[in-house]
């Protein structure tokens, strides 16, 4: 219940104060996100497994984003930001719909 009530906060607090994204940080908002929704989907798939921890959970949930982060980063560096974005985005939306499919089979069994 605490983390609905996080949840619905954050969203409301988000769209009363509109924070901007600053102007260098843009490029690796949605690799982040990405890489949350990842973690996330990690999370309910352990979960409904019976094997959630939280301390796995929040050390995946921080290193999924900042690796992905400094993935895209090294790629702005070389001069191949675009390419590694696809393939970061590939890879974890793979594993998305991998556990997103788990989770289906786990609620649903089928």
């Amino acid at each position: 219940m605490i983390a609905i009530i996080g949840l619905v906060a954050g969203v409301l607090l988000g769209l009363l104060l509109k924070p901007e994204v600053p102007l260098y940080l843009q490029p690796y908002l949605p690799i982040a996100i990405v890489a949350a929704l990842d973690a996330m989907f990690g999370g309910l798939r352990a979960r409904l497994e019976g094997i959630f921890d939280e301390k796995v959970f929040v050390v995946s949930f921080l290193s999924n984003t900042i690796i992905a982060a400094l993935i895209v980063f090294l790629g702005d560096q070389l001069g191949v930001g675009s390419q590694l974005s696809t393939g970061v985005v590939v890879v974890l939306g793979i594993r998305i719909f991998s556990n997103v499919a788990a989770i289906r089979r786990k609620l649903f069994r089928a």
